[in-house]
């Protein structure tokens, strides 16, 4: 599931990301990756600490 794959590349990096970088980390496609976020942000498990660039809620 792409939201998984976003949460996990998130994760992995370690740093806020913004939606290309992780679209380029994961192999998702960009728009993929813009829906699974939306998504994520819906649900409240990613949040943005510096504009643009998120990360996971539960560091």
């Amino acid at each position: 599931m792409e939201k998984d794959l976003v949460l996990e590349t998130m994760k992995k990096a370690g740093i806020p990301l913004n939606a290309g970088k992780i679209a380029e980390l994961s192999g998702l496609d960009r728009k993929a990756v813009d829906k699974a976020m939306a998504d994520l942000k819906k649900e409240g498990l990613i949040v943005s600490p510096v504009r643009c660039k998120w990360e996971p809620a539960n560091k």
